[in-house]
């Protein structure tokens, strides 16, 4: 009898949910995706009588590869999805990302970095990241090609590099009498173990893990140097010029963490405001009055409401900002913060 009415509830919610979908306008006809997942819906974050809209794409916590729904789509699907969608709509013409994020893995940061860069020249509509608190490291790596960034003067930015993090442990294994029996194929096969006692890690070993760090940081100041100097051309001929990088702007992309005033200062970010000043930036690049704003979000399944109730057993890693996030694995390259950390 419970059950029974546990499922009333549910598919009454179901409909519920779909006919208030309709009458707040989101899209009849949920849009079939290429990258996977399920299809996503246009919903109206703030309605300005406008024929024209802003789509508002949202990048919120660590940048990771894995899934993060129960459909299986990644962030890095996630966001090309709603690009794509953005990318069709005629009647979208520019894009804010919204960042809050302390970085997170190379490759999918740099394939989010790639997909806005993809969209900005396919279409020739504007994309302008807007920062919130956190947009550090692959925060900021994602944020660079865009035509324009605003920050807050009191966002935490900066922290351009590369780390790769892990643990010694055999001290701990000697303590309780744990000997490791290794095989391996080559003498550097075992390389990044954290069951080598020290006296064990070579010095080649040794380099040729900090020369793959060195490569990616390389990649990481050619990107931001890039997106800058791309942004800075794209905005010569607009009536407010951007802020191009310092020539020394190096020297500050040593790991460090900057202030948004201090970003704006360096060249690394171009204006100074909340989200309100970036809708409104975005506003006079695409060259259009005040828009609607709208985001992409999920169809409402069922089965969602099903899977409040299982309990997931994913392994987490509790980090200062408060949130649960995926473990971070050992011997894989992070843009990321590393006082996100614990």
């Amino acid at each position: 009898m419970i059950v029974s009415l546990v499922l009333l509830v549910l598919l009454v919610l179901s409909v519920a949910s779909s006919f208030v979908h309709r009458v707040d306008g989101l899209t009849l006809r949920p849009r079939v995706l290429r990258h996977g997942g399920r299809p996503l819906q246009e919903s109206v974050l703030e309605d300005n009588g406008s024929a024209n809209k802003i789509a508002v794409v949202t990048v919120e916590g660590v940048i990771m590869s894995g899934a993060i729904d129960r459909s299986g789509r990644d962030l890095v699907s996630y966001i090309k999805d709603q690009l794509d969608m953005a990318a069709d709509d005629r009647s979208v013409r520019a894009v804010i990302l919204k960042v809050d994020s302390p970085g997170g893995e190379v490759l999918a940061a740099d394939d989010i970095n790639h997909a806005i860069t993809d969209f900005q020249e396919r279409t020739k509509k504007p994309v302008v990241a807007a920062m919130g608190g956190l947009a550090a490291s692959g925060g900021y790596y994602i944020s660079v090609p865009c035509r324009w960034i605003v920050a807050n003067e009191l966002t935490i930015t900066g922290s351009i590099g590369v780390i790769m993090h892990g643990y010694n442990y055999r001290g701990l294994l000697d303590k309780v009498g744990v000997r490791p029996m290794v095989f391996k194929s080559g003498k550097f096969k075992d390389m990044l173990s954290g069951e080598k006692p020290e006296d064990q890690i070579l010095p080649e070993e040794r380099a040729m893990v900090q020369s793959l760090v060195d490569q990616t940081f390389q990649k990481f100041k050619q990107v931001v140097q890039a997106g800058r100097q791309q942004a800075d051309l794209a905005n010569r001929s607009g009536k407010d010029k951007g802020r191009p990088l310092v020539k020394n702007w190096a020297d500050y992309a040593d790991g460090r963490i900057l202030s948004g005033e201090q970003a704006y200062r360096y060249g690394f970010v171009d204006e100074l405001g909340d989200f309100d000043a970036a809708v409104d930036r975005t506003e006079k690049l695409a060259r259009i009055g005040a828009a609607n704003l709208i985001q992409y979000e999920q169809v409402f399944d069922l089965s969602d409401l099903f899977s409040w109730f299982v309990k997931s057993d994913t392994p987490a890693l509790k980090v200062d900002l408060g949130v649960e996030l995926p473990k971070l694995q050992a011997g894989r390259l992070y843009f990321l913060l590393p006082l996100a950390v614990r």
